[in-house]
């Protein structure tokens, strides 16, 4: 069974989950906001902008922890199906396929269980967040967009140099089984120093693209300081929100070349998995 008709008889549970997973990135996004309303509430010694703080804190931690509990015995199933017909469809009998690609599967699940409600959260929590900047201050909002664009500009140009990395990496792992049963020091010396080059290769190229990604994100927040200030926020919960929001903004955008990094090795896997 394919990973879309697996999800496609699972389609009501992953509809449910998507579900927990907006709910659960909208409400982050209201957390900064509150927190300045908090502030200005509690210099005026008035404490409904901390009880309304610590109201979406719970609201959050109850959808978070249930969605969890919920998603480790959905993706469970999920594995199990695409695992049994994916490892029973290889047409030849070779061991170290089969346990590479099993592993591999894994790796697919995992993303939908672990990197797929992080990626959601960090998409919603881009756009929320670059849009209320944009009501705090405009010049701020055309800066995140220009961030935005160059450093998914920097990760793109080395896209074609990570799928080859990961493609190479892969074809070592699935040789693993077999070298191991082999039991010669020498071929398994060989064969981890073959993983552990490929692994360093791509740590290396991850490397370069987040300093130089960092470096242009630190000019953002340099600049968005000052501008914020210049153009006349100087209430201390206002210019903490916006401050906050521009943290936020960073966290979001420098992870989801992550995940686009983790989909371009997921692609790799699907087009072996469609092979066998």
């Amino acid at each position: 069974m394919s990973l879309k008709n697996t999800l496609k008889k699972y389609r009501h549970k992953f509809c449910f989950v998507l579900f927990l997973i907006l709910l659960e990135a909208g409400l982050s996004i209201l957390f900064p906001l509150f927190i300045g309303y908090a502030i200005d509430d509690a210099i005026n010694r008035n404490h409904q902008g901390a009880i309304c703080l610590g109201l979406l804190g719970l609201a959050v931690l109850i959808i978070g922890v249930g969605r969890r509990v919920f998603d480790s015995r959905f993706y469970a199933k999920v594995y199990q199906s695409i695992g049994t017909s994916a490892i029973s469809s290889i047409k030849n009998h070779v061991p170290s396929k089969k346990s590479a690609r099993l592993g591999m599967i894994r790796e697919l699940v995992e993303f939908l269980e672990n990197a797929l409600p992080e990626l959601i959260s960090n998409i919603i929590g881009l756009i929320g967040v670059i849009g209320i900047i944009a009501t705090l201050n405009l010049n701020a909002f055309y800066g995140s967009l220009i961030t935005t664009f160059v450093i998914f500009l920097i990760y793109w140009v080395s896209s074609t140099k990570t799928i080859k990395l990961n493609k190479s990496s892969n074809d070592e792992f699935e040789k693993q089984v077999d070298v191991i049963s082999k039991n010669d020091e020498k071929e398994l010396n060989l064969h981890l120093r073959a993983m552990m080059k490929w692994n360093i290769k791509l740590s290396d190229l991850e490397a370069i693209n987040f300093s130089i990604s960092w470096m242009v994100l630190i000019a953002f927040l340099v600049a968005s300081i000052v501008i914020s200030v210049d153009d006349g926020i100087v209430k201390y919960g206002a210019l903490f929100s916006f401050i906050m929001y521009v943290f936020q903004y960073m966290e979001n955008v420098v992870n989801l070349p992550l995940f686009y990094q983790n989909w371009l090795r997921l692609q790799e896997i699907r087009e072996r998995l469609i092979e066998s």
